[in-house]
């Protein structure tokens, strides 16, 4: 499963139906809050690193262990909920800027 490829399964905005728009978006906020949470254990795991804080409570193969699983999901979910700048754009608007 961790070797699995993983993309965004959210669609962007623009390329979903008018209907199906409001669904998309809460969609999209839900994933980011979920990729929120990952980078925020990261960057949590990261200050127990710089601190040294870690010793008191993982032995060094344990801690290594849980900052792996960290780094991982944290990069897992920025694959699966990119932020709104960091996505391509739509195809439907790309194809309007090439054209102009």
């Amino acid at each position: 499963m961790a070797d699995r490829p993983y993309s965004t399964p959210v669609p962007h905005p623009a390329e979903v139906r008018k209907e199906m728009v409001k669904a998309a978006v809460q969609w999209e906020n839900i994933a980011l809050k979920w990729r929120d949470l990952a980078e925020r254990r990261h960057a949590q795991y990261l200050d127990l690193y710089k601190s040294g804080r870690w010793k008191i409570y993982y032995t060094e193969e344990r801690f290594r262990a849980e900052m792996r699983d960290a780094i991982e999901l944290a990069q897992r979910w920025a694959a699966i909920a990119p932020r709104r700048e960091e996505r391509d754009p739509p195809a439907a608007a790309a194809g309007r800027s090439e054209a102009a």
